[in-house]
């Protein structure tokens, strides 16, 4: 017999479906009501049917594509680096001083490509998933899981938004955008012909007085979320850190990752334009390590003035930082456009603070 739990839990995985369902079946209306009962049955002149015909299906397919890809592309787990071995978790639980658990920490970590921490200066240590947590990375309580570079836990898609379908989800907003837009405009001289009584009284009419007022609601949200993504992308953050800086070693930086407009793009849609348009994986690294203006500043940000090192908030409290290694794709942005010297200076990384444990939701 299963457990009770097993079962609530089953119903509520049932429940987080009803949002994708609605859109599901809104998308499938509108099919019907823009091909069958606009297209065919209202407008006469073929030319025109013909080119609304085709444009409108080329969208709705970038539009479904991108949409089935943001929904069933799963969550990528961090690196087995990132997470205690048996013989680190056994000592962890073993220790009750937090000085001990420190050392453990800062043994664990002294070679992972970590820079930053809890706003007290904690390390991110996810004590569900037992792993310290890569940068940009959260846990999601609906997911149960923790996300790389985690933007949020939509509803409408009943997934994540992370590193692993953050693009398709850009191009699920952009697509579905031109979609209303596009139905919106040609559907608006029918709609017009609606209220001026020029339209047969058959059932094509009333769908496309519907069909106008959905399309029209839907292009206003979807403009404003699509507006704020791009903004996001542009300054690379995600909605966690807009709303909260990650923290570094030298204090919460809300540019801390950002490496300028045109690289922040190549993170999140690749470097080859041939895959910007398609609902296709092509985000550089690996979801666990990102170049950070601390190693590689960020060209549209104000320089600091001489002598100032921001990664020293006084003599006091400065710490000596131990070499990170970057990743081949961090390497590949970092060196791109960067002269000799700014490679050197690419190598070299900052050094976690004391070490602590601390949940972090």
């Amino acid at each position: 017999m299963a457990p009770s739990g097993s079962r609530s839990d089953d119903c509520w995985r049932v429940l987080y479906w009803i949002p994708v369902l609605f859109i599901s079946l809104i998308v499938a209306w509108s099919y019907y009501a823009y091909v069958v009962q606009l297209c065919i049955e209202s407008i006469e002149n073929m030319g025109e049917k013909v080119v609304y015909l085709l444009v409108y299906h080329v969208l709705f397919i970038m539009f479904v594509w991108s949409y089935w890809q943001t929904i069933f592309t799963k969550p990528m787990n961090p690196l087995k680096e990132f997470h205690l071995s048996h013989p680190d978790k056994e000592l962890l639980e073993r220790e009750d001083r937090r000085e001990s658990q420190q050392e453990i920490l800062r043994r664990i970590a002294k070679n992972l490509p970590i820079y930053t921490r809890t706003m007290s200066g904690a390390i991110r240590y996810c004590d569900h998933c037992l792993l310290l947590k890569p940068d940009r990375c959260h846990h999601c309580s609906a997911c149960d899981m923790c996300i790389l570079k985690m933007d949020h836990h939509c509803p409408w898609v009943n997934n994540c938004v992370g590193f692993a379908n953050y693009k398709f989800f850009m191009l699920f907003l952009a697509y579905s955008l031109l979609y209303c837009l596009f139905v919106t405009a040609t559907d608006l001289q029918y709609f017009i012909q609606f209220w001026t009584n020029g339209l047969p009284d058959t059932q094509a009419k009333f769908h496309i007085m519907f069909l106008f007022f959905a399309a029209s609601t839907f292009s206003v949200s979807l403009a404003f979320l699509f507006a704020y993504h791009c903004w996001l992308v542009c300054k690379n953050r995600s909605t966690l850190e807009a709303f909260r800086a990650p923290a570094f070693q030298h204090g919460p930086d809300k540019n801390g990752f950002s490496l300028g407009t045109n690289k922040n793009f190549c993170q999140v849609f690749g470097e080859e334009k041939k895959y910007w348009l398609l609902p296709i994986f092509s985000s550089l690294g690996d979801g666990c390590s990102f170049p950070t203006c601390l190693v590689n500043p960020d060209p549209e940000q104000p320089s600091l003035p001489p002598g100032r090192n921001p990664s020293i908030k006084s003599a006091g409290e400065s710490h000596q930082f131990p070499p990170k290694p970057l990743r081949e794709s961090q390497s590949r942005l970092l060196n791109n456009g960067q002269s000799e010297g700014s490679e050197d200076r690419d190598k070299r990384g900052t050094s976690n603070p004391a070490l602590t444990i601390e949940k972090e939701t």
